[in-house]
């Protein structure tokens, strides 16, 4: 069970975290769960700065660690069991940082490597990894998912 997997992890989740604006945090829809971005919070404040300026790569691993473990919490809050999951399709990964930041695949290795850990080989998906300018509330990281559900 994904349950006895967090456990041994020693991975307790969060409370999902509510949207900060007009959208909702999960929806299922034909047999898939689509994740609204979620955002680094690391012992419970939010990673703000970007990488590359007040933020380091290793910083970035650890955002895209922490939003997901929160993508972790929504599909628990939204499935209402992580047994559910059938397969975590895809991952998209968004670094704020500098122009000359390129280590958009390290950094989204934290989120990745954690679905893997969690859920075995139902957990390896299709990722993007980018950077921009800016995110929401000054965030690092956020990541958005789109997961396959079972019934």
């Amino acid at each position: 069970m994904v349950k006895d997997r967090l456990k041994e992890l020693g991975i307790d989740l969060p409370e999902a975290a509510a949207p900060v604006a007009s959208y909702v945090a999960a929806v299922e829809a034909g047999g898939m769960l689509h994740i609204s971005g979620q955002l680094p919070f690391v012992d419970g404040e939010l990673m703000t700065g970007k990488v590359g300026d007040t933020r380091s790569a290793d910083d970035a691993v650890k955002a895209a660690r922490a939003c997901g473990i929160m993508l972790i919490a929504q599909m628990k809050a939204a499935l209402g069991s992580l047994d559910r999951v059938e397969r975590i399709v895809k991952l998209g990964v968004f670094v704020a940082s500098t122009p000359d930041f390129t280590g958009q695949p390290k950094a989204a290795n934290g989120a990745s490597e954690l679905m893997a850990d969690v859920f075995g080989d139902v957990g390896k998906h299709a990722r993007s990894a980018v950077s921009v300018p800016v995110l929401p509330l000054d965030a690092t990281v956020e990541i958005d998912a789109i997961v396959a559900v079972r019934d």
